[in-house]
């Protein structure tokens, strides 16, 4: 079947099988940010934003995705680059694994909640697994980015 959507901002029209996952049609599209975790929609590494909410990608058609706005980790470089900073200060990249969804989660956040508390960040991020460092980290990186993009300094 054919499906038109955009991708990172990219206009794509492609074949997809009526029985295709989206993580396994992006990884084809060469977005290697979404990841196999779990394949049972509890882990939160395959999360991507379609039209700015998150979805987890193993539990969703690529079909689903036609006439949509897909945005993966590969096209918010920019935005994940200067988040990621905030994590690696607070040692919460550990492995590394979890992150790209994990940030997928963040960003898809904010677009839902402006100013979120830390039991919303919590609450919001409670699908995403981290087996190295737990959310401690993870959730101070958040107040402190948070902090940052309203206007404060960047902690070290």
């Amino acid at each position: 079947m054919e499906i038109k959507f955009k991708l990172n901002g990219k206009e794509i029209k492609a074949e997809a099988e009526a029985d295709t996952i989206l993580l396994d049609f992006l990884r084809e599209q060469g977005c290697y940010s979404v990841k196999r975790g779990c394949e049972t929609a509890n882990c939160g590494l395959c999360t991507v934003l379609m039209n700015k909410k998150s979805v987890l990608s193993c539990s969703v058609l690529a079909v689903q995705a036609d006439g949509q706005e897909i945005v993966t980790l590969e096209g918010m470089q920019k935005e994940a680059e200067e988040f990621g900073d905030f994590l690696a200060n607070e040692g919460a990249e550990q492995c590394g694994f979890c992150n790209p969804g994990f940030i997928m989660n963040v960003f898809a956040m904010l677009e839902e909640i402006e100013e979120p508390t830390e039991e919303e960040i919590l609450e919001y991020l409670a699908g995403n697994l981290c087996r190295c460092s737990g959310f401690v980290g993870q959730t101070r990186s958040i107040l402190k980015f948070l902090k940052y993009k309203k206007g404060g300094k960047k902690e070290a």
